[in-house]
C-alpha cells in the first residue's frame, strides 16, 4: 500500500465499475416486474415472489463472497479476479433473464427465477470485492475522497442512462419479448464495458493489505446489535429503500395505466425522479451543514412523502404536472439517500470509540445486505398490491385492459405506499442520538473506501 497519489487512470478505472453496480441496481427493479406480468403473463402475486426471492438471496451470499475474496491470493490481487469473472458472468446472465426460451406460463416463470438467482449470485461476487477495494488501494483519506468523486459521477451517469434508456430500448425493439431481449443485450454491453474498464484500469494500482471481517451474517449481526445508532439507522434505511423501490417498480405501470403514456412515460418518469439528484446536491450539502444530518434526513424524507401523497391526484392532473411532482419526489430522494450515507460513517466511528475496535467491514457489509433486501422487498410489495387489486397479466407484450380497481391499485402502490414506507420509519430516528461531541475523539473509522467527508458529498445511489 502506498500513501502517494494514485494515477488518474486508476481513479477512472475504479469508477467504471459503477457502470456495473448502477445498471444492475436499477434495471431489474424498474423493468423485471412489468416484464413478468405484461409480457410473460405471470400473475402479479407470483411475479412479486420471483422478483423478491433472488435479490433477497444476496443478503445471504454477500458475506460468503466477501470471505472468499478475503482469502484469495493471486497475481492479480485478492479482488480483481472476481471483478473480471463476476462481471463477465453477470453480463451473460443478465441478458439470459430476458432471453425468454419459454413464451409464457410456468416454464417461463421458473426460467426467469433461476436466471435471476444466478445473476444475483454473480453480482455479489462482483460487488463485494468492488466495494472493499478503495481501502486497500490507498491509505490516504484525501485520495479516497478523489476516488469516490469519480465513482459517484460515473454511478449517477450509469443510473440515469440505464434507467432512462432501457425502457426506450424495449420500445424501439418492438416491445414484448423482442424488445426485452434487445434491452437485455444493451444492459449486458454496459456491464461488460464497466467490467473490463475496472479490471484494466486498476491493474497498476497497489493491491494493499486485505483484512478479514466477521465471517458470518450471524457474527455481523451480533456486532451491529450492540451499536444502537447503527441499528436504528439501518432499520430506517431498509424500510425507506423498500419505499424507493416501490416507486421504481411502479414506473411502467403508472405511466401506462394512470398517465396513459406507455411508450415515453417510463423514460420521462425515471428521468424526473433521478435527474434532480444531480442538481440539488449542493443545496442538500448546505442544508446538512446548517440543520445537521438527522434533521436534514427527516426533511428530505418528508419532501419525498408529501410529494408522493400529492401524486394521488395524478388522474386529475395534466401529464406535465405529474412529471413535475415526480421531480419534487426526486429532490427528496436525493437528500434521503445522501444523509443516510453520511450518517453511516458516524455510526462506525462511534463503534470504534465505544469498543476500541475497527470493524468498518462488518457495518458496510450489513448495510449493503440491508439495502439489497429493501430494494428487493419494494417490487415484491408492489406486485402484491397489484394482485390484491385484481391486476390482469398479459402474455402479448402489451398491458391488458384493467379494471378501475386495478388502476387504483397501480396508483396507490406508486403514491401512498412509498409515502408511508419513507415517512413512518422516521419515528425510529428518535433513537439516533449521536452528537458531534461523542464523535470528537473518534479516529478515522469510516467504511472501507468511504470517509465521512465522502459520505457527506455522495450522490444518491441505487445499489451503489
Amino acid at each position: 500500500m502506498t500513501a502517494s497519489g494514485l494515477p488518474r487512470r486508476v481513479h477512472l478505472g475504479y469508477a467504471l465499475g459503477s457502470l456495473v453496480t448502477g445498471a444492475f441496481g436499477t434495471v431489474p427493479g424498474l423493468l423485471l416486474l412489468p416484464y413478468l406480468t405484461d409480457t410473460l403473463g405471470v400473475a402479479a402475486g407470483l411475479a412479486a415472489l420471483l422478483v423478491l426471492l433472488p435479490k433477497a438471496w444476496d443478503v445471504l451470499v454477500n458475506p460468503v463472497a466477501g470471505r472468499i475474496s478475503d482469502r484469495t491470493r493471486s497475481r492479480w490481487g485478492a479482488r480483481r479476479p472476481y471483478l473480471l469473472v463476476g462481471g463477465l458472468a453477470l453480463a451473460v446472465l443478465f441478458a439470459s433473464i430476458f432471453a425468454a426460451p419459454f413464451a409464457s406460463g410456468p416454464g417461463a416463470a421458473a426460467y426467469v427465477a433461476l436466471a435471476f438467482l444466478a445473476t444475483a449470485t454473480a453480482f455479489a461476487f462482483f460487488q463485494v470485492p468492488y466495494v472493499a477495494m478503495p481501502a486497500e488501494l490507498t491509505a490516504d483519506p484525501a485520495e479516497r475522497t478523489r476516488m469516490m468523486t469519480w465513482r459517484i459521477a460515473v454511478l449517477a451517469l450509469a443510473i440515469l442512462v440505464s434507467g432512462a434508456v432501457a425502457p426506450a430500448v424495449v420500445t424501439a425493439g418492438g416491445d414484448g419479448v423482442p424488445g426485452h431481449r434487445w434491452m437485455g443485450l444493451f444492459v449486458a454491453a454496459l456491464i461488460v464495458v464497466g467490467t473490463v474498464g475496472v479490471f484494466l484500469g486498476t491493474r497498476s494500482a497497489p493491491s494493499g493489505t486485505v483484512g478479514e471481517s466477521e465471517p458470518s451474517l450471524r457474527a455481523q449481526l451480533a456486532v451491529a446489535t450492540r451499536n444502537r445508532p447503527f441499528r436504528v439507522l439501518l432499520i430506517c434505511f431498509v424500510i425507506q429503500s423498500a419505499g424507493v423501490a416501490t416507486v421504481l417498480a411502479g414506473v411502467k405501470y403508472f405511466a401506462g395505466q394512470v398517465l396513459r403514456e406507455p411508450d415515453s412515460g417510463p423514460t420521462l418518469l425515471f428521468a424526473c425522479f433521478v435527474a434532480p439528484a444531480l442538481l440539488v446536491m449542493p443545496l442538500w450539502s448546505r442544508a446538512g451543514a446548517r440543520l445537521g444530518k438527522r434533521a436534514s434526513l427527516v426533511a428530505a424524507s418528508l419532501i419525498f412523502a408529501v410529494g408522493a401523497l400529492t401524486l394521488v391526484a395524478a388522474p386529475a392532473l395534466p401529464a406535465a404536472g405529474a412529471y413535475a411532482v415526480v421531480a419534487v419526489i426526486g429532490v427528496g430522494y436525493a437528500g434521503q439517500q445522501v444523509f443516510a450515507l453520511a450518517m453511516l460513517p458516524d455510526c462506525i466511528a462511534y463503534d470504534t470509540v465505544r469498543t476500541g475496535r475497527r470493524q468498518a467491514g462488518v457495518f458496510t457489509g450489513l448495510w449493503t445486505a440491508g439495502e439489497t433486501f429493501g430494494l428487493a422487498l419494494g417490487p415484491g410489495i408492489y406486485g402484491l398490491v397489484l394482485q390484491l387489486s385484481g391486476y390482469v397479466s398479459s402474455s402479448t407484450g402489451t398491458a391488458a385492459v384493467q379494471s378501475d380497481t386495478a388502476r387504483l391499485g397501480v396508483l396507490l402502490g406508486f403514491t401512498v405506499l412509498p409515502a408511508l414506507l419513507v415517512a413512518i420509519p422516521l419515528v425510529l430516528l428518535r433513537g439516533y442520538t449521536l452528537t458531534p461531541a461523542q464523535l470528537a475523539t473518534a479516529p478515522d473509522a469510516t467504511a472501507p473506501g468511504t470517509t465521512a467527508s465522502e459520505a457527506d458529498g455522495a450522490a444518491p445511489t441505487a445499489r451503489a
